[in-house]
This record gives structure tokens, C-alpha cells and sequence, in this order.
């Protein structure tokens, strides 16, 4: 069995993602991929980029369903942020999720303080 991988995004984008099909970040017209994370990785992230919003589900992937290629590659980031270890390594998808890799969707707030934990259902 294949590890899971996990994907923050909107309540919004996620609904559209059901009625079309498939689904598409932003990231992949401008940067060629989709970022993804282990839930390793998910925490440090969101908080980086997300600390605040209380729109998100996570995304639970099955890599082993996806169509379009995964590869684990050094961390990008936006800059003026502190860029994680060179070293951990980050799935990123090359193509458009397939909604048959998607075996969960879990509400995705930040408690009162706007910080992440991960899903009781990932720990």
C-alpha cells in the first residue's frame, strides 16, 4: 500500500473539481504542478501559506490512482518565506488530479489561533 498524500484547497475549488470532473490548482497553468504533502509535511505548510483561512478541506490521495505523474522533488516556495530542508523531499503532481485518486476529503479549519493540526483521521 502506497503512502497518501495530501492536498489543501478550497471548499469553492473542490465543489467545482466535483462537477467537472477533475480537479485543477492554480499552480498547475502557472508552475506545471500541483503542490502536494505528506502529513509530515502538511502542518509546516499550511501554516506557512494558509494560517488563518477557515475554507479549506484536505484532500487524502492515493497515489497509486492518480493518472498524471507524481514526482518527489526539493520544496518550492514562494519568496520572502523561509524554504523547508533541501533534503525533504515533496510529491508534486504533473497534471490534473483524477477524482478516483481522492479516497478522502476532511474538513480542514485552523483552531482560534489560526494554526493547523493534522486531521485526527491522518495521526
Amino acid at each position: 500500500m502506497s503512502e497518501k498524500i495530501l492536498h489543501a484547497t478550497s471548499r469553492d475549488s473542490w465543489s467545482a473539481a466535483l462537477a467537472g470532473g477533475e480537479y485543477r490548482a492554480e499552480s498547475l497553468a502557472g508552475e506545471g504542478f500541483m503542490h502536494c504533502s505528506t502529513a509530515a509535511q502538511i502542518i509546516r505548510v499550511a501554516n506557512m501559506l494558509f494560517r488563518g483561512r477557515r475554507d479549506l478541506v484536505l484532500l487524502v490521495i492515493d497515489p497509486q490512482y492518480l493518472r498524471a505523474e507524481l514526482k518527489w522533488e526539493p520544496p518550492a516556495h514562494p519568496s520572502g518565506v523561509e524554504a523547508p530542508p533541501a533534503d525533504d523531499l515533496f510529491p508534486h503532481l504533473y497534471g490534473p488530479l483524477n477524482l478516483e485518486a481522492v479516497v478522502g476529503v476532511l474538513p480542514f479549519d485552523p483552531g482560534p489561533d489560526g494554526l493547523f493540526e493534522l486531521p485526527a483521521e491522518l495521526r
